[in-house]
């Protein structure tokens, strides 16, 4: 079959169509997938279906995939980088905010592959932002105000035995990609996941922090999936931000989750 990309909204996200990722893809496949990845963000594979094997053999042709001891429990039996994503309830949710994966590691993750397994009849929606866009959209004073400076990142890593440290990490606010040479908006949520600027007081911080928040996720610059079964979708962490939809109650919902490590900023 003929791999076929549709885009699916004017900023980013693509369809791709014409692919078993069951079955395994080639070199020349992968570079049609790569040049699709690099220009629209977002793929979406629907009606895959995919195992746990080949989605860990498909992630490996974009890099090595993540495995931490301490998530061990939630890994799929026999695939330690295949993770399960499951329903834990609106409370305890950690995602229903914008914010790119990991922000707070020395080098997030570049690339992110989600695949359905089970989904709510209704709902459960993810969203993504293209942070290309929200850079260019700025004025040349902001953005000149912007590039030399770090955005403190806040989070917890845990050891093998599973005891968690507080960290905070320092990243471009404004990154370049490094296979695109593109400019990105590199934000999460003010005042927790991202506290402050490097050399600012919070106060000082947290004005500018929203507004480059609020900014970063508008309408005009967001796809917003809704799941169906089988589907695939994988994302570029490098220069996307991502707001998962918990309006499902109790319902069911499983993804399977790998990432790729992180080369940097």
């Amino acid at each position: 079959m003929t791999v076929s990309v549709r885009p699916l909204s004017p900023v980013l996200g693509a369809e791709v169509t014409g692919i078993d990722l069951n079955g395994g893809i080639d070199a020349a496949t992968f570079s049609v997938l790569h040049h699709a990845f690099l220009e629209h963000l977002v793929l979406v594979f629907p009606g895959q279906h995919l195992r746990a094997g080949p989605q860990e053999a498909f992630s490996r042709w974009w890099g090595q995939p993540s495995v931490l001891p301490y998530l061990a429990a939630h890994a799929v039996d026999g695939h330690p980088a295949v993770l399960r994503v499951e329903n834990v309830g609106k409370a305890a949710t950690v995602t229903e905010h914008w914010h790119f994966d990991s922000a707070y590691f020395e080098r997030p993750p570049t690339v992110s592959i989600l695949a359905a397994q089970s989904l709510p009849a209704v709902g459960g929606d993810t969203m993504w932002a293209n942070q290309y866009v929200a850079y260019d959209a700025l004025s040349d004073g902001m953005k000149g105000l912007l590039d030399p400076l770090l955005a403190c990142f806040a989070g917890s890593v845990a050891d093998a035995d599973g005891v968690r440290q507080e960290v905070l990490t320092p990243h471009p606010l404004a990154r370049t990609h490094p296979e695109t040479g593109r400019r990105a908006l590199a934000v999460c949520r003010p005042g927790t996941s991202m506290p402050c600027i490097e050399g600012l007081t919070k106060a000082e911080s947290l004005p500018l922090l929203g507004f480059l928040y609020d900014h970063a996720s508008r309408p005009d610059f967001v796809y917003r999936h809704q799941w169906s079964p089988g589907d695939v979708v994988m994302w570029d962490n490098r220069c996307t931000i991502h707001y998962a939809v918990h309006d499902y109650d109790d319902a069911e919902r499983t993804l399977h989750r790998v990432t790729i490590e992180g080369s940097g900023d």
